[in-house]
């Protein structure tokens, strides 16, 4: 089964992501580190146990990678398309312990392990050979952590948590199809409008939030 690791803002810049999530949230948001393997950086905020929310961002002081960047990042147009229409929360990212399994019988959807870093931190991670989120995002990109596991619980705690995920689809009923072949164990409420696109509701000390 996979489980819901993170959710993931991409941005055209992390000024402008940070900025999105202090309207939505009221938290300024630690700042995580880069991704060398994809000319990223990003900032992190726990949102419990073992799931926090990113985001990300191409770094400008980092060359650019051989190969298309993850969560779209390779298209700069279409990422401020997207945060111009409100599509900011653009996804969340599922792990599992049987990735190789998982991209195996979903190869076409959420393409191949690469290895990631940040930091002192390593783990494998679905990169599709166009960087994009698959499905548009209303599927979840995929990654394993290996034996360290989710890092959500070495984040500073500020007092925020998911209490829902909601994905608005077009079709509401093939995005629930697509979840269940997946084999997510808690897949997120499906309803429907334009989209795809995400809402996440957080409790913060300040009260329930939506982040979008």
């Amino acid at each position: 089964m996979l489980t819901l690791d993170h959710l993931v803002v991409v941005a055209p810049d992390l000024a402008e992501g940070g900025a999105h999530v202090w309207a939505c949230l009221g938290f300024d948001m630690p700042e995580g580190g880069r991704h060398p393997e994809m000319g990223t950086r990003n900032h992190l905020l726990r949102l419990g146990d073992a799931v926090f929310l990113e985001v990300i961002a191409v770094d400008p002081e980092a060359p650019a990678p051989p190969r298309a960047r993850w969560f779209g990042l390779c298209d700069p147009a279409k990422v401020r398309a997207d945060w111009d229409s409100g599509r900011r929360l653009r996804g969340f990212v599922a792990r599992t312990d049987d990735l190789d399994d998982v991209l195996a019988a979903q190869g076409d959807l959420l393409g191949e392990a690469a290895t990631m870093t940040r930091g002192t931190l390593s783990w494998r991670f679905g990169l599709r050979p166009d960087g994009a989120w698959p499905a548009d995002g209303a599927a979840p990109c995929m990654m394993d952590w290996g034996p360290s596991g989710s890092p959500a619980r070495t984040m500073p705690d500020l007092g925020a948590r998911l209490d829902a995920l909601v994905l608005t689809h077009p079709d509401p009923d093939a995005a629930r199809q697509l979840h269940t072949a997946l084999g997510l164990a808690e897949p997120p409420e499906v309803v429907r409008g334009d989209g795809p696109r995400w809402t996440a509701r957080i409790t913060t000390p300040s009260g329930p939030r939506t982040l979008t």
